[in-house]
């Protein structure tokens, strides 16, 4: 975890959108208004998970609990442990590495030594990624059971902006570079292993705020104090989302979906391949 120091920092923004730009790309709410108005806030001390919260973590949370698994586990055999593999026969192993695992090999010319090294190499880069289709009560539940809490929106962007109040987690400017955002060219279209663009870290060193999942916050979406935006969606309808994902929003993935200041309201059940999350906790807690 990073620990993020106290102090005021800016939050919300007085952008507005002149142009009319949310309605070319049919987004559902205007742009901006929820995020009005610009204003310093000032935030003790607290801790902030470095890294969104991965498939090996959550897994652990899993097996701890016999909890619920994500949709896409069922499906792709990540929850099949190398022991579990290891004993299975030539036949097994070669139709999961073909209907499963998915392996892009030929895998009836492939033996048992070679088709568990690829299947156990997937695992372990699956092990990296940030853990997806989890819903707003899955990652508070992963969070209380680790001994954290969902990050508030007020100390998330605060991670993610800086002091200065900049744009973008890396600074004021886009760059497509920093981030995992609409398939790019390093990635297949998804997820990317957490810290993959150190490039695009926060001013306190956080990754991937910006692009690769969306990440579930604590609050209900609500109108800023002193704000001039109106909702019907405000209120304990809709969780926030922060950060922007690889898929983009609407399949658009432009540069203001990836705004440190930008807000994503989602029921609290809501559960897609792009959502993720990571974790906080109180300076002073047990375990620092």
């Amino acid at each position: 975890m990073v620990m993020i120091p106290a102090g005021s920092f800016v939050m919300g923004s007085d952008k507005v959108d002149s142009e009319n730009k949310a309605k070319e790309y049919g987004s559902v709410k205007p742009w901006y208004s929820d995020e009005h108005p610009r204003r310093q806030l000032a935030l003790p001390a607290f801790w902030l998970d470095k890294f969104e919260v991965t498939n090996a973590e959550y897994r652990e949370f899993v097996i701890a609990n016999n909890y619920w698994v994500p949709e896409e586990w069922k499906n792709n055999g990540y929850l099949l442990s190398p022991e579990v593999l290891a004993v299975a026969d030539l036949a097994t192993l070669r139709r999961l590495g073909d209907e499963i695992f998915r392996l892009d090999a030929n895998v009836e010319a492939m033996d048992e030594k070679a088709l568990l090294a690829a299947i156990n190499a997937q695992q372990r880069r699956r092990d990296k990624l940030p853990v997806t289709g989890v819903n707003w009560f899955n990652a508070n539940d992963y969070c209380r059971w680790a001994g954290k809490r969902l990050p508030t929106e007020a100390e998330w962007e605060k991670a993610a902006r800086g002091p200065d109040g900049r744009e973008y987690p890396w600074g004021d400017q886009w760059d497509r570079s920093r981030l995992n955002a609409n398939g790019g060219e390093d990635w297949e279209f998804g997820p990317a292993p957490v810290g993959s663009y150190p490039r695009g870290a926060s001013p306190y060193g956080v990754m991937d705020m910006a692009g690769n999942v969306m990440e579930w916050v604590r609050d209900w979406y609500q109108a800023y104090p002193g704000g001039d935006a109106q909702s019907e969606a405000f209120g304990t309808q809709y969780k926030v989302l922060r950060g922007g994902g690889w898929g983009g929003v609407g399949h658009y993935a432009i540069p203001q979906f990836y705004r440190s200041a930008y807000r994503l309201n989602m029921r609290p059940g809501a559960a897609y391949a792009d959502i993720g999350f990571r974790c906080a906790k109180d300076v002073g807690a047990a375990g620092h």
